[in-house]
């Protein structure tokens, strides 16, 4: 009975799908490097910062030289994007939502309703799916990226370009002190923030919700500006070194004096009727001019 005085939660916020999960849903890079990690567990301590649904908190500390971290949206909300519970990134490739459904058709993407009854509605419909063993796009991409059958979908592979090579665990680090930036900090060596000034720019106005969503991400934006700028690169590259067009291409200028050597190359001969005898003509492979 709810205590006098005090409005009854409704019914459905409290049918949340992770509160009898043991582990959270979380990416390597906000485990950190360590085999073991000892977490906190609080059941229905936090709002979810997605849906508004209490769920369960795990708290831990990724290493020695880390902040304590803490899962922030549901494992429902995760398992829709299939996003990490913390840093909200693709648990896949580790990339920002909107960098990655850049990639994925409209089609095909999962659009989640933002007014509160809709979205109410909508997770309810999808953890009944998740008990019946349905799988989201996303994680049936995942399952197929695994079995070996997206290998030449050319989307995946401009993923894979997209991601880091190495763990990146400085995203673990401590904030950044607001009182070191002030100059009113009195810690000094024994402060738990880092001093250091603030990072400014695009990449200093980041949004939760703006990461989940995939929209008006920063650091989205500059992933896709950088790609932009590698294929445009690649393709005026790939044009220049073109063969088969019989055409000149000096050596740069600063090239070794070896290997100052234009090279062409010469189209192949124009296909004859079955019918008829080739004329006999000899057609270089590669020539150098000297």
């Amino acid at each position: 009975m709810p205590t006098a005085g005090k409005a009854a939660t409704p019914v459905s916020l409290m049918a949340v799908g992770d509160s009898d999960k043991e582990l959270p849903i979380l990416c390597d890079i906000c485990l950190g490097p360590h085999e073991y990690v000892r977490m906190t567990r609080a059941d229905f301590d936090k709002e979810c910062k997605i849906c508004a649904r209490p769920f369960t908190v795990f708290r831990w500390r990724p290493g020695k030289d880390a902040r304590y971290k803490k899962t922030e949206v549901c494992q429902t909300c995760a398992r829709l994007k299939n996003v990490c519970q913390t840093c909200l990134l693709d648990l896949e490739f580790g990339l920002p939502v909107q960098v990655r459904d850049s990639f994925i058709k409209e089609s095909e993407q999962l659009t989640i309703p933002k007014s509160e009854v809709n979205r109410e509605w909508f997770t309810m419909q999808q953890e009944k799916r998740f008990a019946n063993g349905e799988m989201t796009v996303y994680e049936q991409m995942a399952k197929d990226r695994a079995e070996g059958l997206t290998s030449s979908d050319p989307n995946v592979s401009a993923l894979l370009r997209l991601q880091r090579t190495a763990p990146y665990y400085k995203r673990n680090r401590p904030h950044v002190c607001s009182f070191f930036a002030k100059g009113e900090c009195t810690r000094g060596a024994s402060c738990p923030y880092r001093h250091e000034q603030p990072e400014t720019g695009e990449l200093a106005h980041q949004n939760m919700k703006d990461r989940y969503y995939g929209v008006n991400d920063p650091v989205a934006k500059k992933m896709l500006r950088r790609h932009d700028e590698e294929e445009t690169k690649r393709k005026e590259a790939k044009k220049h070194h073109e063969i088969g067009q019989g055409q000149l291409y000096p050596a740069p200028k600063d090239a070794p004096p070896d290997t100052t050597k234009a090279t062409f190359a010469v189209p192949a001969p124009p296909p004859t009727d079955p019918g008829t005898a080739a004329e006999p003509h000899q057609y270089p492979s590669q020539a150098q001019i000297f």
